[in-house]
């Protein structure tokens, strides 16, 4: 008896069935992208309800803007730049709040040395790499979140943002150098925020 494994659609097709007003096309590329939008979105928020809020504004903007959508290139990115535009108009929005990166610190902030006699000194040293962190201004802050957080390399964030690749290279150096001026201060810091030292 022959089995025959389903294959899984591409991005492109999936985009021409939402053309189409495919809803379940739509879910499928929500099933796939959900969780890659949403996490990019709470860490520039800070905001978990208002990243549920982008993510689903960014898969409406998918099913309105399908016929707009370049198949001949990858869809991660073209959700990556959409995201970081939700996200800039809600932070510009709330200008009087602090928006700090909580879950990139999570993922920069290394657990190797969290024994009991280091717990104190090291939920210090997070609220201060949070702070530092939160101090970056947005165009730094995107950077570092697609970057660490996302794991995108330069040549893709200057695609999302649509930017120079040196445009990149600066913020990411400007955004490292500042975070090394604000921890500077730290004992151990190298150790602490990877990829901030390098």
């Amino acid at each position: 008896m022959v089995s025959f494994q389903e294959v899984e659609p591409s991005d492109a097709a999936l985009i021409e069935r939402v053309r189409t007003n495919d809803l379940e096309a739509l879910g499928a590329l929500f099933d796939r992208y959900y969780a890659h939008v949403f996490r990019a979105a709470v860490a520039i928020t800070q905001d978990g309800a208002v990243a549920e809020d982008i993510a689903q504004d960014c898969f409406l903007k998918v099913h309105r803007y399908a016929n707009r959508i370049d198949t001949s290139l990858p869809l991660a990115p073209w959700l990556y730049r959409v995201t970081v535009n939700l996200s800039y108009t809600w932070i510009s929005r709330q200008k009087r709040r602090r928006v700090s990166l909580e879950m990139v610190v999570d993922r920069l902030i290394s657990p190797a040395w969290l024994s009991p006699d280091h717990i104190a000194e090291h939920t210090e040293i997070q609220e201060q790499v949070r702070a530092a962190i939160a101090d970056l201004n947005f165009n730094q802050r995107v950077v570092i979140v697609l970057h660490y957080l996302s794991g995108l390399n330069l040549e893709e964030i200057a695609e999302i943002l649509d930017c120079p690749v040196g445009t990149v290279k600066s913020r990411l150096y400007y955004a490292r150098e500042n975070l090394r001026g604000r921890l500077g201060l730290l004992n151990g810091t190298n150790e602490v925020a990877h990829g901030f030292a390098g």
